[in-house]
């Protein structure tokens, strides 16, 4: 397998539709829809959808685990699932009907044991069949060190794959360095990753070269946003803002983005044209209700507006 995605921190999506959101009421639900979720996860399914190929790995426990596999395997995405004692969390979003609002639950991860989380570091050794990229992405369980991306990139180094992360707060500081192909940041989380406590728009640039020759990642994709992205590699900057959609849901955009881009960097297509596609998958995912991803026409639509505006 070209691709494999890493999600230390799965769930369940569980999603529903009710007609107004109010305190001390018995709302009346429409039927539930659940769908695989967590970083990794999401992008296999973007990488799938878009008609490519990945195999996302991730720890899965209790009933809620099994049904994770179950959905993903609905879905035609190829799984490598790696045992933990607890259950695998469940998300909940609501949607409002009247305001077009939605509300989203995030619940905690389950506690993992040092077995448990080095499993995957382990396994990811001692594969004979070296994959082009490791996608990791998403929040870390209870009981994974902040530091569990760091030595995935020492595990990048002596294996010879392009490992991607897209992550945030402790687990992104610590992971930037040697190992690491692309980091995805947002603004806020760029300034951290400069050592600086606030971005201005002028400093973006900046920031991002400051990241780059201190080599913490060789590119930089940084997240703007309703303005879209800015792509950052030693030979320059590039900036894609996406159209105007109508907006339903921004649940796994981000995901989906790498995705797109992760695909068709396994493809051979330069940075501009990646930078392009992802950010058309991306802006594909926000047109789509509660957990659904991205779908082939729209990011197909989309992009082909993009490419003619560059």
């Amino acid at each position: 397998m070209n691709i494999i995605t890493i999600t230390l921190n799965p769930a369940v999506d569980k999603s529903t539709r009710v007609e107004a959101v109010a305190p001390e009421k018995k709302l009346r639900c429409e039927k539930p829809v659940f769908e695989p979720g967590g970083g990794g996860i999401n992008v296999s399914r973007a990488i799938k959808k878009l008609g490519g190929e990945s195999c996302a790995w991730f720890l899965s426990g209790g009933a809620t685990g099994e049904k994770l596999g179950e959905l993903l395997q609905a879905e035609g995405v190829s799984f490598r699932a790696f045992g933990c004692a607890e259950a695998t969390r469940e998300n909940f979003a609501v949607y409002e009907t009247s305001s077009g609002q939605e509300y989203r639950f995030g619940m905690p991860g389950p506690e993992i044991a040092e077995h448990e989380w080095k499993q995957l570091l382990q396994a990811l050794e001692e594969l004979e069949d070296v994959p082009q990229f490791v996608v990791a992405s998403g929040s870390l369980s209870p009981g994974v060190p902040d530091d569990f991306y760091a030595q995935l990139a020492e595990v990048a180094v002596k294996k010879g794959f392009k490992l991607v992360v897209d992550t945030s707060g402790a687990a992104l500081i610590k992971a930037a360095g040697a190992g690491i192909y692309l980091l995805k940041p947002n603004l806020n989380e760029l300034a951290a990753l400069a050592g600086k406590e606030h971005i201005t728009a002028k400093e973006q640039e900046e920031l991002a070269q400051q990241v780059l020759a201190e080599g913490k990642s060789q590119v930089l994709v940084v997240s703007l946003g309703a303005r879209g992205a800015m792509l950052a590699t030693k030979d320059g900057f590039e900036y894609v803002t996406p159209p105007t959609v109508k907006l339903q849901s921004a649940v796994g955009a981000g995901d989906s983005m790498v995705g797109g881009m992760v695909l068709k960097l396994s493809e051979g297509w330069a940075w501009p044209e990646v930078i392009r596609y992802g950010v058309a998958t991306g802006t594909a995912t926000t047109m789509t209700p509660g957990s659904e991803l991205c779908r082939k026409p729209d990011v197909e639509e989309i992009y082909a507006w993009l490419k003619a505006r560059s």
